[in-house]
């Protein structure tokens, strides 16, 4: 059975709904840069805001108006927590400020007092996906060591400032994401390992210095990681195969094993010998990435692939994974293989290498919807996907002792697509009329996966029917 205590509800980053983008002393951040894509034309990340091209996250869904609307929506579902970012750019518009942009700040609490005038607790993470575009310009994102100095400055800030509405919080969103797309993730358009590990150091060091900051300035904080986890199995029983997919895993365990062990593994110093990577380390480095722990793994899990010794030309996608199809798996219209059992698995894997609490905090399905005549929405396909996710993750806890602190799907409320920066790749349980050229009433509509998950939330996951 699920803790009492388990945190049902869903997630969202502020790039890809709230809008406003330059109101109320917003700065531009790196997310601002990125225009719309497609499933076969990948985003484009414009060197600032170029004239003539559509930039969805410029209004998104407006949810930086509409925020009441929303949180009211999510309380009728039953939602016990909510996950969203800080954009840093509201706070501290240049990255370098001397001082927060109050506006920005106030938002912010409106925002949480909302969340928790329902009992819903704000679940938040520091970096998600964007980065003041100013400090791109002026000092090349992450791969200058200053960041690290402006990254803790807002992260105080926010701390002290939100310190009795909040209490769990991540660092950086799917850090392991930077090393597949530096560009989204970092705004860094480098694609040389060299820089993207060195970026990578960084990152870690000052996720590992705020968690320490973080605990000294309210014990009580549960302070996170997060990570894409990448499921993936060998095509065949070829011991090769096998070898080629642990290799694909530790690609990905070289940053949770650092955020959750305080140090790089032996296998991840050879992983950097090989491509010729050196890490720019200073004296006592070291010290902070062991003083630096977590204190729970948060996840997003979609996706399973296959990986080989050959190589394979059927490949599959899915959050910026890629890999080989699995046979056994169906896949949806973007080519995301559906693997629920997968879910139980990563559950496991985690668990055992770590002993951490996990919290998945991404999980769901993109789909094209359809509005009926009388303006319901039957997502069945969505509902279908989620109930065998819950399944899994309950015979995780329940059968194999998994520790889990709570299931927030992705995209709760219909938003624009991080990958492809489309509307039309819909996750929410709430439909919001903007499409992907950004025409729309933005009116919301309950969909059919709306009613089940408040029965889902309501029996603490019993009832899945």
């Amino acid at each position: 059975m699920l803790r009492s205590d388990f945190l049902w509800g869903g997630a969202v980053a502020a790039n890809q709904l709230e809008g406003a983008y330059d109101l109320d002393g917003k700065g531009l951040s790196s997310a601002d840069c990125m225009t719309a894509g497609a499933i076969d034309r990948a985003r484009e990340y414009t060197d600032g805001v170029v004239p003539g091209k559509y930039y969805p996250s410029h209004n998104a869904i407006d949810f930086y108006h509409r925020y009441p609307e929303d949180i009211a929506l999510f309380a009728e579902m039953g939602f016990k927590g909510f996950r969203t970012s800080i954009a840093w750019s509201r706070i501290y518009p240049n990255g370098d400020d001397a001082v927060p942009n109050e506006a920005g700040l106030s938002y912010y609490d409106s925002l949480f007092d909302e969340c928790l005038k329902y009992g819903i607790q704000p679940v938040i993470t520091l970096s998600h996906y964007e980065t003041p575009y100013a400090l791109v310009q002026k000092y090349g994102s992450w791969k200058n060591r200053k960041l690290i100095e402006f990254f803790l400055k807002y992260s105080r800030t926010v701390f002290e400032r939100y310190r009795e509405k909040v209490r769990y919080w991540m660092t950086f969103n799917e850090i392991n994401c930077i090393c597949m797309n530096p560009a989204m993730t970092a705004g860094m358009r480098e694609k040389d390992p060299q820089l993207i590990y060195q970026a990578a150091h960084y990152q870690l060091l000052a996720s590992a210095i705020v968690v320490k900051m973080g605990h000294e300035i309210n014990r009580d904080f549960q302070i996170g990681m997060m990570m894409t986890y990448p499921l993936s199995y060998a095509k065949t029983c070829n011991p090769l195969d096998n070898l080629a997919n642990m290799e694909e895993m530790d690609r990905h365990y070289y940053f949770s094993d650092v955020q959750c062990r305080g140090y790089y593994s032996n296998k991840a110093k050879e992983y950097l010998k090989k491509m010729g990577v050196t890490i720019d380390a200073e004296l006592g480095d070291d010290e902070i990435l062991r003083e630096g722990i977590v204190d729970y793994i948060g996840f997003s899990y979609y996706v399973s692939m296959v990986s080989s010794a050959e190589p394979d030309a059927r490949s599959a996608e899915g959050n910026l994974l890629r890999g080989g199809r699995n046979p056994y798996l169906k896949a949806t219209d973007w080519g995301w293989q559906i693997d629920p059992v997968g879910l139980r698995l990563s559950l496991n894997n985690l668990y055992d290498r770590y002993q951490k609490p996990l919290f998945i905090v991404e999980n769901g399905l993109g789909a094209e919807d359809s509005i009926e005549a009388d303006g319901a929405i039957h997502d069945s396909y969505r509902v279908d996907y989620l109930r065998q996710h819950v399944k899994a993750l309950r015979e995780a806890v329940e059968e194999d002792g998994v520790e889990v602190i709570g299931y927030l799907p992705w995209g709760c409320i219909d938003l624009v697509s991080a990958g492809t920066g489309e509307m039309k790749k819909r996750y929410g349980f709430i439909h919001v009329d903007r499409n992907n050229d950004g025409s729309g009433t933005l009116k919301r509509r309950k969909k059919d996966s709306f009613y089940w998950y408040k029965k889902v939330i309501e029996s603490n996951g019993e009832n899945l029917d």
